[in-house]
């Protein structure tokens, strides 16, 4: 049985559907209530990684876990190697393990110190561990859901600086292949898009699958920090923003990875876009007020 963490999130919804379509059974573990969307196959579990004992009991029955840290687990919480510790004495035997980009390509930022730390109590072990590192999201952009279904202009900071965002829906498709079939123990995966695309670039291709123009304005950094602060602690914030706006050259590249792990290319933003279209669109709001 599969233990998936953050299973109501952007990577884990899809990868608990994902896992179940493939006839396994999940355990599906959120902070919050059971999701009204659980497919058959999977069994809700209410826990939080910051809460050890209640986390180690949610994975009960399970010897594979997908893990990811979020919220106010990226700066503090329980110890990582005490945390695992448990969770192999809960059965745990194989853990994927979803980690950034950044927690290699900038290790001094304090705002991956965590992340890193997880990367290392695995990797030091008993356990099978694969690790995923992707770039940005690109379902980060349904920070745009309101504006857009309001007919306001869209905003992002550093307008024409581009990155190789990647679909959540990929990533969660390299951790299902990590999590139920061999061969990927002792791997780390860098995850990212096709190409580089730019906030403009993602602007338009939204447009575009929308089949309507969406005005874009740029903001300056200070705006989107303060922004972010609301759904992410100071210092991911700040260093997010120094990847946006500062990208070194390893944050450029395109990783062969997914094509690699999947056998395919990943997809584009526009494809994104192009999927994710109706949560964008003024119907779908109309039909989550009723």
């Amino acid at each position: 049985m599969i233990a998936v963490t953050g299973a109501t999130g952007n990577v884990g919804s899809i990868l608990v559907r994902t896992l179940t379509e493939a006839g396994a059974q999940v355990i599906a573990i959120s902070r919050g209530e059971r999701p009204a969307d659980l497919p058959a196959g999977a069994t809700h579990r209410r826990a939080d990684i910051g809460n050890p004992d209640d986390f180690a009991t949610a994975v009960t029955g399970a010897d594979t876990l997908f893990l990811l840290i979020t919220g106010p687990q990226l700066t503090t919480g329980p110890e990582p190697h005490l945390l695992l510790k448990s969770l192999a004495a809960q059965g745990i035997r194989r853990v994927v393990f979803l980690s950034s980009q950044g927690a290699v390509t900038r290790p001094g930022s304090a705002g991956y110190a965590r992340t890193l730390e997880f990367e290392q109590a695995l990797t030091a072990s008993t356990l099978e561990w694969t690790i995923v590192r992707p770039s940005g999201f690109a379902s980060n952009t349904y920070a745009w859901i309101e504006p857009v279904r309001a007919g306001r202009p869209i905003t992002a900071p550093f307008a024409d600086v581009g990155l190789p965002v990647v679909d959540p829906a990929d990533i969660a498709a390299v951790a299902a292949t990590a999590l139920r079939e061999p061969g990927h123990h002792a791997h780390a995966y860098t995850l990212t898009g096709p190409a580089l695309v730019t906030p403009r670039d993602q602007a338009q291709a939204l447009s575009a699958a929308l089949g309507h123009p969406i005005p874009f304005a740029e903001v300056s950094r200070a705006e989107a920090f303060t922004n972010m602060l609301r759904f992410m602690p100071a210092p991911v914030a700040d260093h997010t923003l120094d990847i946006l706006g500062s990208p070194l050259p390893a944050e450029l590249e395109i990783s062969p990875d997914i094509e690699a792990v999947l056998g395919r290319p990943p997809r584009s933003y526009g494809e994104w876009a192009l999927h994710n279209a109706a949560v964008f669109s003024p119907a779908t709001a109309s039909a989550d007020r009723v």
